[in-house]
C-alpha cells in the first residue's frame, strides 16, 4: 500500500495526475492508494505512453503498481481477445502477489487475470487460459510448458513485464525467457523492473529494451528505514543468540533465513516445540504447503517464518519486525533482498545477520557491494572475534593479490572441462575432474565449483554462490552448476560432464549447445559454437 491512513472519498488522489480511467481511480481509492511512490511517479507516465521502461528501485517500493497501472489502463481502453499482457516472475509466491494486487486495482473493471506456475494442475491452468484472459502472470518454466503444448498463445501480446528480472536471470531462467519472448510479437511494450541491476544484467536489458525510460532510485543500499547490523557470534552459539533475539520486546514477528532447506525445516519444528508459533517455507514443500505457510504468517497465525532464499524476493508481508539471517545470504545482492522483507511500505524494521570468522570474505564482498561498512552489534556472552573489514583492508588485500600474480585464464580445467581460473601464477589447474578453483574453495571431483561455505553433499541439492547445497536434488541458484549436455551456462556456473562454460550472455554458446537467440526485436545473437571450450562470446 502507498499509505497507512484512510482515504477520504472527497480527497483528490495524487494518482489523478495520470488521468487514469475512472474504474481504476475507484480501485486505487478503495485500496487506499493516495500519493504515488517515487518509482510509480517516475515510470507510470512513460508506461502509459507505451514506452519501454527500466525501473530500478529497492524492494518494497511499489514496483507492482508501477507496471500494473499502465497495463490496466490500456486493457480498459483497448479490449480484445487475450492474452494481451504477459507478466513473468521468478517465483510462485511473487506471481501470486502480483496477481492479488492487479485484482485489487482492477476490482471495478471486467479485466481477467490468470496465474500459471509449477506445483499446480497444468490441466486446470490450461482450462483457464482457454477463456482468453487479458493478463497472464506466471513463472517462465510453466509458461514455456504451456507454450509447447499449444495451450498458451502469445501472438496477440502487446505488453511484457519482467519483474524481479535479476532474480530470474540468476535462477537460470534466461533461456526460457528468451524463448517466451520469441513467441510474442516483435512490436510490443517491454517493462523491466528489478531491485538490483548488475552490469551483466544491464547489458542484457539493453538488448531487450528499445529506448527505455530509465528510472534508477537506488543501486544497492538497504532502505534508510531498515536498521541493519552484523552480529559476530561463534557458530555453536547461533541458536542461543536467536532465542535471545526472538525474546526482544519489539520482536513481534520475524523472518529467519537459513542456508539450507533441511535447517529451515528442522529449526521451524524445534521452535514450534519450544512454544513459538513458527512455520517453515522452503523448496521441498508442495505448493499447497507453501501457500498455507504464507497465508498463516500473513494472517498472524504464525509469528515466525523460517525460510530459505525462496522467500527473499517479492515476499510482501506488512509489519515484519525483524529479519534475522541465521546464515549469511548466498550473495551480497541477496543481502539487500533478504533484509528488505522488513521496513515495507515506509514502515521501520530491524535486520540482524549472524556472522562468524568464516564469513569474513562474505562481509568484505557485501560491504564493498553496498559501498559502506555495516554496523556491528555485540551481545554479552556471544562475541566472536570482531570481524572488521575496513576499506583500507580491502585495498591492501587487492594489492597483495595483485602482487601475488593473480591471473584469469580462459583455458580448460583438468579432464577437458572448460572453465575460468583465478590463481597465482604457477598454481595447478582445478582439482580432480572438475571445473575451476576459486577464492572460496577448490572444486571437488566430478565437476562444478565449490564455494566459500563448503562443497555440496552427495546428490546435489540447492546450489549457492558461496556453497552448494546438501542431499537431495532441488533448486539451482545463481552460480550453481548447470546440468549435463551443453547449452547455455550461467555466469560462474560450472557445467557437468564435458560441458563448456559460457559467459552469461544471451548468445553465449555452451558445449554441444546450439546457443540461443536474443528475443528483443531483431537483436539476435549468433548460435553458440558446438563443443567450444571456454567462454561463449558474442
Amino acid at each position: 500500500m502507498s499509505t497507512n491512513e484512510p482515504l477520504n472519498p472527497e480527497t483528490e488522489s495524487g494518482f489523478d495526475t495520470f488521468d487514469l480511467h475512472t474504474s481504476l481511480q475507484k480501485g486505487l481509492s478503495e485500496a487506499g492508494f493516495i500519493t504515488p511512490r517515487p518509482i510509480q511517479a517516475d515510470t507510470i507516465p512513460a508506461g502509459l505512453e507505451g514506452r519501454d521502461v527500466l525501473g530500478l528501485a529497492q524492494t518494497g517500493t511499489g514496483k507492482t503498481a508501477a507496471f500494473a497501472l499502465p497495463i490496466l489502463q490500456r486493457r480498459v481502453k483497448h479490449q480484445g481477445k487475450g492474452p494481451l499482457a504477459l507478466i513473468l516472475a521468478p517465483t510462485r509466491e511473487l506471481a501470486n502477489q502480483i496477481d492479488t494486487e492487479i485484482r485489487l486495482l482492477a476490482k471495478f473493471t471486467r479485466i481477467r487475470t490468470v496465474t500459471v506456475y509449477g506445483g499446480k494442475s497444468i490441466r486446470m491452468q490450461a482450462e483457464a487460459l482457454r477463456r482468453n484472459p487479458e493478463i497472464v502472470v506466471g513463472c517462465p518454466g510453466r509458461v514455456l510448458d504451456l507454450l509447447k503444448q499449444g495451450v498458451l498463445d502469445l501472438s496477440r501480446v502487446e505488453q511484457v513485464v519482467l519483474d524481479e528480472a535479476d532474480h530470474m536471470f540468476d535462477m537460470g531462467f534466461l533461456p526460457d525467457v528468451k524463448r517466451i519472448l520469441g513467441a510474442t510479437p516483435d512490436k510490443r511494450q517491454n517493462l523491466l523492473f528489478s531491485a538490483t541491476m548488475p552490469k551483466e544484467i544491464r547489458l542484457l536489458a539493453d538488448r531487450i529494451l528499445l529506448n527505455p525510460q530509465v528510472v534508477e532510485l537506488a543501486h544497492s543500499a538497504p532502505a534508510d528505514r531498515i536498521e541493519h547490523a552484523l552480529c559476530p557470534v561463534q557458530a555453536d552459539q547461533k541458536r542461543e543468540l536467536l532465542d535471545r533475539m526472538l525474546a526482544e520486546e519489539d520482536c513481534r514477528t520475524a523472518i529467519v533465513f537459513t542456508r539450507t532447506k533441511h535447517r529451515a525445516r528442522h529449526m521451524a519444528t524445534k521452535l514450534a516445540k519450544e512454544g513459538h508459533s513458527a512455520v517453515a517455507l522452503q523448496g521441498n514443500m508442495s505448493q499447497a504447503q507453501r501457500d498455507r505457510a504464507m497465508e498463516g504468517f500473513r494472517r498472524g497465525k504464525y509469528d515466525i517464518l523460517v525460510a530459505t532464499d525462496i522467500a527473499a524476493r517479492g515476499l510482501d508481508v506488512a509489519g515484519v519486525s525483524y529479519v534475522i539471517n541465521f546464515d549469511p545470504p548466498s550473495t551480497p545482492e541477496n543481502y539487500t533482498h533478504r533484509i528488505g522483507r522488513t521496513g515495507r511500505s515506509d514502515e521501520s524494521g530491524k535486520a540482524r545477520t549472524f556472522v562468524t570468522r568464516e564469513d569474513a570474505e562474505w562481509v568484505r564482498d557485501t560491504e564493498r557491494y553496498l559501498g559502506s561498512e555495516i554496523d556491528r552489534m555485540f551481545f554479552e556472552g556471544f562475541e566472536d572475534e570482531p570481524i572488521v573489514v575496513s576499506r583500507s583492508a580491502m585495498k591492501s588485500k587487492k594489492k597483495a593479490a595483485s602482487r601475488a600474480g593473480v591471473q584469469q585464464s580462459q583455458g580448460r580445467g583438468n579432464s577437458g572441462q572448460a572453465g575460468r581460473e583465478e590463481r597465482p601464477r604457477g598454481q595447478r589447474n582445478g582439482a580432480g575432474a572438475g571445473g575451476s578453483r576459486r577464492r572460496y574453495g577448490a572444486s571437488n571431483e566430478g565437476g562444478g565449483e565449490r564455494r566459500q561455505h563448503g562443497a555440496g553433499d552427495a546428490g546435489g541439492g540447492e546450489h549457492r554462490r558461496y556453497g552448494s547445497g546438501n542431499e537431495s536434488g532441488g533448486e539451482r541458484r545463481r552460480y550453481g552448476a548447470s546440468s549435463e549436455g551443453g547449452g547455455e551456462r550461467r555466469r560462474y556456473g560450472s557445467g557437468n560432464q564435458g560441458s563448456a562454460r559460457a559467459r552469461r550472455k544471451p548468445d553465449g554458446g555452451g558445449s554441444g549447445g546450439a546457443g540461443a537467440h536474443s528475443s528483443g526485436r531483431g537483436r539476435s545473437g549468433g548460435p553458440g559454437a558446438a563443443g567450444a571450450a571456454g567462454r561463449g562470446r558474442r
